[in-house]
C-alpha cells in the first residue's frame, strides 16, 4: 500500500463524484482520452491520485475484461473511499451519459433516426482524434521514461494494435511477466536464466413489471452480460462483439441502426461503451436500456473491486511494481495503436485531415483549452461542410 493511499485523501468524496461527474457529462474522446484527463486532473493538477495508484488501476482494467475508462474510475473511487467510492463514482461517470443516450434513443425512434448525425460526426471525429493523440503522447512520455524494455512492449502492442485493429489481452499479461521477470526475478531464477524466459514471453411496482417482456429482458441481460465479462480492452473493443451478437445473431437491429448506435456513443461523452443503453433502448425501450447497461456494467465493476485489496496490499512488491509498469506500458502501446486505428476509420478525406491537426495544434498550444468547445466547433463544422462534400 502506497503512502499516499495510507494519508488521509486530500479530497471529499463529494469533490470526486462532482468531478466524475463533470467528466461523464463532458468527456469527449472515448476511452483514450478519458484516461488521460484522470490522469491530468487528478494526478498532475490535482494531487488527489498517486502515479502508482493510477498505474495500479490502470494495469487492472487492462488486465480485468470490461470498458478500461470505466473500470479505471471505478478503481480510481476506490483508492481512498473503498466500495462506496468505487461504487458512487462508476455511477457518477456512467450516468450523464446513459440518461443522454436515453434521450437520443426516444428522438431517434420518434423521429425516424437522426440524419444529422452523419454530419456531427463527421466533424467530431477529427477532432476526437486529434485529442486522443495528445492524450496518447502525455501517457506514453509519463510512463516509459528511459526503461529500453517498457519501449520495447510499448512498441510492440503498437504495432500488434495497428495491424489487427484489436487489443490481445494474453500479451497484456505476458508483457506483465516480462517485466517481473527482466526486473524483479524471484531469487530461485538466475538472473541469465530470467532473461532468457523473458524473451519468450514477449509475443418499478407489480403491475408495470407484469407488462415487461421477460423473455426478450432475459435475452438482453445474458447477451450484455456475457459482452461485460469477457470482452477485454477499451469499450471500442467491444464493438465487434455486439455487432455479433444484436445484428447477425438476434437479428435486434439492422446494420444501419447499429452503425448509428456507434456514432451515438461517439458523439456523446463518457464511456464509449454506453451504446449498450441506446442498442437496448431501440430493442426493448427503457427496460432493455437499463437491463443492457446493467449487464455490461457490473461484470467491470466487480472485477474491479474484489482485486482491489490485493493490488492495494501487495503493490509496492518489486515484482508487483515491474509487473505493473510493464502492463502499463502495454496498455499505453495499445492506447497509442487504437488512436492509428480510429483515425484510419474518421480521417476520411482533406479537410478531416485538417480538423484532426488542427485539434492537436490547439491542444498543444492552448494547454488549457476546454475540449468540449473544441468538439462543439468542429460539431458546427461538420454540420457546415458534410452537405457541401456528400
Amino acid at each position: 500500500m502506497t503512502a499516499t493511499t495510507l494519508a488521509a485523501p486530500r479530497y471529499t468524496l463529494w469533490q470526486l463524484l462532482r468531478y466524475f461527474l463533470q467528466l461523464g457529462t463532458l468527456g469527449f474522446g472515448g476511452p483514450v482520452a478519458l484516461v488521460g484527463y484522470m490522469h491530468r486532473d487528478l494526478v498532475e493538477r490535482r494531487g488527489w491520485i498517486s502515479e502508482a495508484d493510477y498505474k495500479e488501476g490502470l494495469a487492472l482494467a487492462q488486465l480485468a475484461p470490461g470498458p478500461m475508462a470505466a473500470q479505471t474510475a471505478i478503481y480510481l473511487g476506490y483508492v481512498h473511499y473503498r466500495a462506496l467510492g468505487a461504487t458512487l463514482v462508476g455511477l457518477a461517470f456512467v450516468l450523464p451519459s446513459f440518461l443522454m443516450v436515453l434521450a437520443l434513443g426516444w428522438a431517434y425512434q420518434r423521429f425516424g433516426g437522426l440524419q444529422w448525425m452523419q454530419a456531427v460526426f463527421y466533424g467530431v471525429g477529427a477532432a476526437v482524434i486529434g485529442i486522443i493523440a495528445i492524450s496518447a503522447h502525455k501517457l506514453t512520455v509519463k510512463s516509459l521514461g528511459r526503461d529500453k524494455l517498457l519501449w520495447a512492449i510499448y512498441l510492440t502492442l503498437l504495432a500488434v494494435t495497428v495491424i489487427t485493429e484489436s487489443e490481445i489481452a494474453w500479451l497484456f499479461l505476458a508483457a506483465g511477466v516480462l517485466g517481473w521477470l527482466w526486473h524483479a526475478p524471484p531469487r530461485w531464477l538466475p538472473r541469465s536464466g530470467a532473461n532468457a524466459v523473458a524473451a519468450v514471453q514477449l509475443p418499478a411496482a407489480g403491475s408495470l413489471l407484469s407488462g415487461l417482456d421477460w423473455p426478450l429482458l432475459s435475452q438482453i441481460g445474458v447477451f450484455f452480460t456475457k459482452a461485460g465479462a469477457f470482452v477485454f480492452g477499451s469499450g471500442l473493443a467491444i464493438v465487434p462483439f455486439l455487432y455479433g451478437g444484436v445484428v447477425t445473431e438476434h437479428h435486434w437491429l439492422s446494420d444501419k441502426q447499429f452503425v448509428d448506435a456507434v456514432a451515438v456513443a461517439m458523439i456523446t461523452p463518457g464511456p464509449v461503451v454506453i451504446t449498450v443503453g441506446f442498442i437496448g433502448y431501440l430493442v426493448a425501450g427503457l427496460p432493455g436500456a437499463c437491463v443492457a447497461a446493467l449487464g455490461t456494467f457490473l461484470p467491470c465493476y466487480l472485477f474491479t473491486v474484489l482485486p482491489a485489496p490485493y493490488f492495494k496490499k501487495y503493490g509496492k512488491l518489486p515484482a508487483v511494481v515491474a509487473f505493473v509498469n510493464a502492463i502499463t506500458a502495454a496498455a499505453v502501446g495499445a492506447i497509442t495503436g487504437s488512436v492509428i486505428v480510429i483515425a484510419r476509420r474518421s480521417l476520411v478525406d482533406i479537410p478531416t485531415v485538417l480538423l484532426a491537426l488542427a485539434a492537436v495544434l490547439l491542444l498543444w498550444r492552448f494547454k488549457k483549452l476546454p475540449e468540449p468547445l473544441l468538439v462543439a466547433g468542429a460539431a458546427a463544422l461538420g454540420l457546415l461542410l458534410y452537405p457541401l462534400l456528400h
